[in-house]
């Protein structure tokens, strides 16, 4: 099988710049989408930092098996899933770095989906804070990942309800990300996937506007187009607000 992918950000109705940041790296099949956050626009430092940091490692590690890693190899994870782990971190450790040195860049941080598709089609899914990992399979939609939000930690303990986390003062509380601690921890998943399989990565931009129905519509409308369905999936979630930076990812599988 084979993969296609594209990426696409875009500032939205209600932001004055963009905080976001992404890669499509195809030739390392290396896919992300980081959402910036902290004053003076020292978000989108954050997650350029994130982004560039994760990117370098993958490549440098694909060049070079002698490459020593700064994390312990964990036997209980694959080789994408140590690689994706310890890039994740590393881009943690070049933040908290840039925050203790700069005055301007106090607060900021940054949340992180990066996913990798090995030759054997094994998508190894990593994420740290709210932005999103789906797999779209056989028309239906699925969340991936688990948002480290405030609002999902009270909906999984029963206090809050999905309906009410939306509407929550709190709902764009993170409760992990890049930035705010350098021993952050990051969460994997593995996905096997078959000929017709999306994945998509998204800021929160995007599914705090669509909920996930029409995610799926607005992400098949453009047939194997897939930058036709990035651009459809950021049209509609402007059209329902665009209260933030939205940025999407989408990675296909083919026969």
């Amino acid at each position: 099988m084979k993969i296609h992918s594209a990426g696409m950000t875009d500032v939205g109705r209600k932001r004055d710049h963009n905080e976001d940041e992404l890669t499509v790296d195809a030739d390392h099949r290396l896919f992300a989408v980081a959402d910036g956050m902290g004053g003076h626009a020292a978000g989108e430092v954050a997650s350029r930092i994130a982004i560039q940091s994760i990117v370098e490692f993958v490549q440098l590690t694909s060049q070079n098996l002698d490459t020593t890693w700064p994390c312990e190899y964990d036997t209980k994870l694959s080789t994408d899933g140590n690689l994706l782990r310890t890039a994740i971190w590393l881009s943690n450790q070049k933040i908290c770095e840039a925050v203790k040195e700069t005055a301007a860049y106090k607060d900021m941080g940054t949340t992180v989906v990066a996913v990798l598709v090995s030759k054997d089609m094994k998508a190894t899914v990593a994420h740290v804070g709210d932005s999103r990992a789906y797999l779209l399979r056989d028309g239906e939609i699925r969340q991936i990942t688990s948002d480290h939000s405030w609002v999902n930690e009270q909906c999984k303990q029963g206090f809050l309800t999905p309906e009410d986390a939306k509407r929550h003062p709190f709902r764009n509380v993170v409760t992990r990300a890049l930035g705010s601690r350098r021993d952050v921890m990051v969460d994997l998943a593995e996905e096997q996937l078959q000929p017709g399989d999306r994945v998509l990565l998204c800021s929160d931009g995007l599914n705090s506007m669509l909920d996930d129905a029409a995610i799926l519509d607005a992400a098949g409308n453009a047939g194997d187009d897939l930058e036709q369905a990035c651009r459809d999936l950021i049209a509609a979630a402007n059209d329902r607000g665009g209260d933030d930076n939205i940025t999407v990812v989408l990675v296909q599988a083919t026969s």
